[in-house]
């Protein structure tokens, strides 16, 4: 058995008497909640849905699949009626779009309770104020039936065994087969639900072929550029003719994001590299690190990142979409609503997303992204209730295709979308009301879907493609460290952020950035990496 908290320590952590309580400790020095024996948790089964076909279909490997049009003929998610009939459930969960109107006032939302067979009583908090929200709501112990909890939250192997139900009689296995959508959910998302020696949560299952770096194809067309770099050499020379200075136009807009699409072409860790269960930090690699800062130096020295990006924040989309930069490293999501947003005034708008190609030529690698959000915990409770909350949360998981996908993402016809061909698209009420954070709650694998265009869904898929055939993981997903959680960022901003772009500006040298890397594995970084090594000993030895 691995090491253990007791109630003691979770007093001490902050989560609360009643949190505290949940331990199944005679006394404040006996042992209660197990860190290892993670090594056994059997993850449910997958089986992926075949109900509807896709235009392009999705593989083992992370590529997801594309459709050109939705069904016009959905599938119905629950033939049999409402499925989890019985008393309302609670959920909080957060939103990063304005909360939106309350049941009484939004067709969506009293579709969905109609669809379910229950009320689903949403408590929907910004996502700004959601860590202080879970803390206060998680210390009161006055929980909801079930809650969103971030990477990012404290303590969460204690909290979770205290407070939470393990779900593994009713998913692990064959036994997630009852929930077939659920079943749906590939394995990487379910193994962050995995904590002391149980499976504490449903995923929020996100792409797993990371970010891309999007250039604005209109652009390069207009200039005659290929788009396609076949090694460091070539892609400083593209940056150098995307960039004008005297006209305020640029190739690129933040040098840390430009920093990572370096990286990918040394083959450089994402974030945390793993080899024998020893774990290795990204900026610790200090030849990749030093020869990635040192490109990077000459793409500022040649005028291709935007003077303004070393400082700004919240601006680079923006700047993309406006054309004062023509490249740009974001989450793929942002590929339909760049499409959207910007598409709309200037017709010939278009955007398209490069792999890394090697530094000095060949293959590159390209980082994978999360495979969830977060997870969603549900509270201890009796066997019945546990069921029908499934049963609830299983519908919500229906995939593309199916009329309850359809309820959940665009809403009632008439109210809140309305057909073209067999393509819902949102009324200005539509889109207010879609607002409800279903997708924080769990939801389906993700798709490629733009109607507008199916040629854009078969780019994003070629893109998929070719990043998964080069994909590296971040060791640490999946993993716990209390020292990452409550520290790692702070330590990061602090310490090594400073030194790094004062390197690639030209104002530091690799000293200076070799000291803080020092300074940053001192301070947190050393304790982190033990941590995750540990949890991932838990999980294979």
């Amino acid at each position: 058995m691995g090491a253990y908290l007791t109630r003691r320590n979770l007093l001490g952590a902050g989560l609360g008497a009643a949190a505290a309580a949940g331990l199944a400790s005679c006394g404040d020095g006996g042992p209660a909640v197990p860190l290892a024996d993670n090594k056994d948790v059997r993850l449910p089964d997958h089986v992926p849905y075949r109900g509807v076909h896709a235009d392009l279909p999705a593989t083992d490997a992370g590529v997801l699949a594309g459709y050109y049009h939705y069904p016009r003929d959905p599938v119905p998610a629950s033939p049999g009626g409402p499925p989890a009939e019985g008393p309302p459930i609670r959920i909080m969960t957060l939103t990063f779009l304005p909360v939106p109107p309350p049941a009484a006032k939004n067709p969506l939302w009293r579709g969905l309770n109609e669809s379910v067979g229950t009320e689903l009583d949403y408590e929907i908090v910004p996502v700004a104020d959601y860590p202080t929200k879970f803390s206060l709501t998680v210390a009161g112990g006055q929980l909801p039936d079930a809650m969103l909890v971030l990477p990012t939250a404290p303590e969460q192997p204690p909290m979770l065994h205290a407070l939470c139900e393990d779900l593994s009689p009713y998913l692990s296995g064959g036994a997630v087969r009852e929930y077939p959508y659920l079943a749906n959910i590939p394995p990487a998302s379910w193994r962050t639900t995995v904590y002391a020696g149980g499976l504490y949560g449903l995923p929020m299952p996100r792409l797993n072929s990371g970010s891309a770096m999007f250039y604005r194809a209109d652009i390069l067309r207009q200039k005659g550029l290929d788009p396609h770099p076949a090694d460091f050499r070539e892609f400083l020379k593209l940056c150098k003719d995307l960039s004008d200075p005297r006209h305020a136009r640029y190739a690129n807009g933040d040098p840390v994001v430009t920093l990572y699409f370096v990286l990918e072409m040394l083959h450089g860790a994402n974030l945390w590299r793993e080899r024998g269960g020893r774990f290795t930090w990204w900026m610790e690699e200090s030849d990749i690190m030093h020869r990635a800062l040192d490109a990077m130096r000459q793409l500022v020295r040649a005028e291709t990142v935007h003077p303004d990006g070393f400082t700004t924040q919240g601006k680079f989309k923006d700047w993309f979409g406006n054309g004062q930069i023509a490249i740009n490293y974001d989450g793929q999501t942002g590929w339909n609503g760049y499409l959207t947003q910007y598409g709309a005034t200037s017709p010939k708008f278009d955007v398209d997303a490069m792999v890394a190609p090697g530094f000095d030529g060949g293959p590159g690698s390209h980082w994978s992204g999360l495979s969830n959000y977060a997870i969603l915990a549900v509270k201890k409770a009796p066997k019945e209730r546990i069921e029908q909350i499934l049963r609830a949360f299983n519908l919500l998981a229906s995939p593309f295709g199916t009329d309850h996908y359809l309820l959940r993402k665009f809403g009632v016809r008439g109210h809140d979308f309305a057909y073209k061909g067999s393509d819902p698209i949102p009324t200005p009420s539509g889109t207010l009301d879609s607002g409800l954070p279903t997708a924080f709650t769990t939801d389906a694998p993700q798709s490629l879907y733009y109607p507008q265009d199916p040629g854009v869904v078969r780019r994003q898929h070629d893109f998929q493609k070719r990043a998964v055939a080069v994909l590296v993981p971040n060791a640490a997903e999946g993993l716990y460290s209390e020292t990452d959680v409550t520290l790692g960022g702070t330590a990061k901003d602090n310490l090594i952020e400073g030194p790094l772009k004062g390197y690639m500006r030209g104002n530091t040298d690799w000293g200076e950035f070799q000291d803080a890397v020092r300074n940053w594995r001192r301070t947190v970084g050393d304790k982190m990496r033990a941590e995750y090594e540990k949890y991932w000993e838990s999980l294979h030895a």
